[in-house]
């Protein structure tokens, strides 16, 4: 449906759909693809496109996945609690009580940290994503 929608010309319609939020990344449909078609990249483009045009139906998933990214060019990777935390204060905060085990069963088994690690060489990250921002851009 949403690539009838882009061979359309509806582009409104594509960046408010919830399609390119379900996508989880996982590349299974571009390794199926008899057309090798990088749907997948197709996703993040719709996603990126959505943003910046504050153009999409519910701000859930685009808040999560701006948050996500902020802390990725922060500290180099993801940081669970506060992404967690950020996220359902901000869209579901009657839910965060409810996790509260969960959380804690995470936090003790060492599966979680309540406190952010930033990668080593820090530097080198930020070097890469400075040139995919603006390979992006051209």
């Amino acid at each position: 449906m949403l690539f009838a929608l882009l061979r359309a010309g509806l582009k409104d319609e594509v960046l408010r759909s919830n399609t390119p939020w379900i996508c989880v990344s996982c590349y299974h449909c571009v390794v199926r693809c008899p057309q090798n078609v990088h749907i997948t990249d197709v996703m993040y483009t719709i996603k990126a496109m959505a943003i910046h045009e504050k153009n999409f139906a519910d701000t859930t998933a685009s808040d999560f996945s701006e948050t996500f990214v902020e802390m990725v060019e922060k500290y180099g990777r993801s940081f669970e609690f506060g992404l967690a935390t950020r996220h359902y204060l901000k869209h579901q905060p009657l839910r965060l009580p409810g996790m509260t085990g969960m959380g804690l069963g995470m936090l003790t088994k060492s599966r979680m940290s309540i406190m952010p690690k930033r990668i080593k060489n820090m530097t080198q990250l930020t070097a890469i994503l400075d040139k995919a921002k603006k390979l992006e851009l051209s």
